[in-house]
């Protein structure tokens, strides 16, 4: 049964598509001044470029989940959203938020940026992934109460799922880990101590929540399998998820000033990260094979299968390759552990973004599926950006690896500059697999308007 309050969910489906192909490009831009150092300088300086990446990342996300959780709670508390109004002057706010947010980083330096937003107030910028300024983020922690407030009303008053249940914790999780980037500490060792409070056990953490129940919600509907086997499986997939990511924070501990013994608890419990991507997997793939009915739309069942495969690759074997003490010791802030970043957020939380867009959006329009020319040619959109991403991955270990090696381990080590003049092919075919990428998400785009299916009605 659809509700009309779940048309919301399509402005935030939109501008997550926008800030997505944002990113690439400014990904690619990187990749080329890892090559030319003074390309587009000094207009757009590489640390600009890096934050624009990264931060596009986190907000294009963070709306792909509010998109999402508007679009299934109605569906699972089934009745209407507690509030449509608001959740759209939420999306305006938090989209023009953004926007001259990332204007902010591309026009102004960014100590001037700090000083004119009240950074003197409440310092909270400068670091890694939580770049905005200040007001930037008190507009977000507004967002996201704005936010929870109406999707937790909607829970509360309809019929409560595990699904809902799951993605609720995960979402308030979110938003209290957030809380963690107004603390900045002077001493560096609390400060980066407390910093992976937002970052990891956002992404090791109650992302993986927000993850399992929007998985097995389009399962749900694309199999017809029964609710509660799919229950039981996304039970232990977040038991799984959070006891070992929790403790898992550990492996960012090693080299920071805490005591030596969590090089034994974030060793131990990070190689049991890979367990839930694991299980994820199994679970995709059991429910699609046991599932009761062929439904029309085969993107959204490919996207869900790859989310799985994906996500274990990415955040699991990779994850698993350079997360024990011994290894990290000399693999800790390589190329290594930027193979590991790309092939996790890509697999983990882009990819079931995509799938909920991708099973969400005809449904908007009314029917089932869009058509089979949109179908395929989304399909090759999904098989161009994974290859690509593989590449891109494989691409950058083999840079890591030379890296690792030429500069840490050899008897004879080289500086950090010329470890890296050794690896500047394999930075050059990084950069073709992004412009793979690149072709592979226009095609995505152009699938939109086979059928016009983000067209309004």
């Amino acid at each position: 049964m659809q509700y009309k309050s779940q048309a919301v969910a399509k402005p935030y489906f939109i501008a997550a598509i926008v800030l997505f192909s944002s990113q690439v490009l400014f990904g690619l831009i990187m990749g080329l001044q890892y090559l030319i150092g003074d390309f587009l300088f000094p207009h757009i300086p590489f640390n600009v470029a890096r934050m624009v990446h990264t931060n596009s990342l986190i907000v294009w996300l963070l709306m792909g989940f509010m998109g999402s959780a508007y679009y299934l709670v109605p569906e699972e508390a089934e009745r209407e959203l507690h509030s449509p109004k608001l959740a759209l002057v939420t999306f305006w706010v938090f989209f023009v938020a953004a926007a001259l947010t990332v204007v902010g980083y591309l026009s102004v330096p960014y100590a001037t940026l700090a000083k004119v937003t009240g950074n003197d107030l409440l310092p909270t910028m400068g670091r890694e992934f939580l770049e905005q300024p200040l007001i930037t983020k008190v507009g977000i922690v507004l967002v996201a109460l704005s936010f929870l407030y109406n999707i937790s009303m909607t829970f509360l008053k309809g019929k409560k799922t595990a699904i809902t249940k799951v993605l609720l914790i995960g979402l308030w999780g979110l938003a209290l880990m957030f809380l963690f980037s107004f603390y900045n500490p002077h001493n560096l060792v609390r400060d980066k101590f407390y910093w992976w409070w937002v970052v990891h056990l956002w992404v090791e953490g109650v992302w993986e929540l927000i993850l399992g129940a929007i998985l097995a919600f389009v399962l749900i509907k694309v199999t017809g399998v029964d609710r509660e086997v799919i229950d039981k499986w996304l039970y232990v997939i977040i038991t799984l998820a959070l006891v070992t990511g929790l403790i898992g924070t550990g492996h960012h501990y090693f080299w920071i000033g805490t005591p030596e013994y969590w090089q034994w608890w974030g060793s131990f419990f990070s190689a049991l990260e890979p367990l839930p991507f694991f299980a994820m997997t199994l679970f995709a793939f059991n429910m699609v094979n046991k599932r009761r009915r062929d439904h029309p739309n085969r993107a959204a069942t490919l996207w869900a299968l790859g989310t799985g495969v994906m996500a274990f690759l990415g955040a699991g074997v990779w994850g698993f390759l350079h997360t024990l003490a011994p290894v990290n010791y000399y693999t800790h802030g390589s190329q290594i552990t930027a193979a590991h970043g790309h092939l996790a957020f890509y697999g983990a939380y882009v990819m079931v973004v995509i799938t909920m867009i991708s099973y969400a959006m005809p449904m908007l329009r009314g029917r089932a599926a869009n058509s089979n020319a949109s179908q395929v040619l989304e399909m090759w959109g999904f098989w161009l950006m994974g290859v690509a991403m593989v590449f891109i991955t494989l691409f950058l270990t083999a840079a890591g690896i030379v890296q690792v090696w030429l500069q840490r381990i050899s008897t004879t080590p080289l500086s950090f500059m010329a470890a890296q003049d050794q690896t500047v092919l394999f930075y050059w075919l990084r950069e073709i697999a992004g412009l793979v990428f690149l072709i592979g998400l226009v095609v995505y785009v152009l699938s939109f308007f086979k059928d016009r299916h983000f067209a309004s009605q």
